[in-house]
């Protein structure tokens, strides 16, 4: 659920102009700059703009000025905002407040709830303990499983067609840093120094393994 006065802000973005970097920082900046490069070749420009968190493409809307790329922007943004709010925030009636916990149906067997409900607080209290023990035991797999995938979806765009493209995704996913380097090496030098970036944390188990 996303609360009140709390939506989701993008992160620091990063634009492309085929293997060139154009620009980087907030979305705004990077739509404006984005858009200068656009306006310089409209048919032949070819800009990407990433957001740096995810790896996830932004789409852009380069008509009219900078100033109402940037209005388009926004008005997007906002819209995106509202309907995760109304999407996420059903309906409730009349009742003590959930005060943050949210429900969903869960399937178990009968020897699940019998040993559930056998727990200290109940089933409810059982299942969140358990929930939080695993994301603590997991919070390194999770972090090295989203370096992957933020890497893999910028990799796929800008670098699906440079030599040793499969073999650095190979080493990406196997957690090979010094074979990925290797491969990413011959690329230019604002891909493969963005790639490597986003990467890095997809080799934190390396060293242990």
């Amino acid at each position: 659920m996303t609360a009140a006065g709390s939506r989701r802000t993008r992160g620091p973005c990063t634009a492309f102009e085929g293997p060139r970097r154009l620009a980087h920082g907030p979305l705004a900046e990077v739509a404006a700059a984005a858009k200068t490069a656009f306006d310089r070749a409209p048919r032949t420009s070819t800009i990407l703009v990433f957001e740096d968190a995810t790896g996830e493409l932004v789409d852009l809307d380069y008509s009219g000025s900078p100033e109402d790329v940037q209005q388009t922007l926004a008005a997007r943004e906002r819209h995106v905002d509202r309907q995760r709010d109304e999407g996420d925030e059903p309906a409730r009636g009349p009742g003590r407040p959930r005060l943050g916990v949210v429900a969903r149906e869960v399937t178990l067997l009968p020897r699940h709830w019998q040993w559930l409900n056998g727990q200290p607080g109940g089933a409810s209290v059982a299942l969140r303990r358990l929930v939080d023990e695993a994301r603590r035991a997991s919070v390194g797999r999770d972090r090295v499983r989203r370096a992957q995938e933020v890497a893999y979806r910028v990799m796929s765009a800008l670098a699906g067609n440079l030599p040793g493209f499969e073999e650095a995704i190979r080493a990406l996913f196997a957690g090979h840093a010094a074979r990925f380097d290797e491969e990413t090496a011959r690329w230019p030098r604002d891909v493969r120094d963005y790639t490597r970036a986003l990467a890095d944390g997809a080799f934190a188990g390396e060293a242990s393994s």
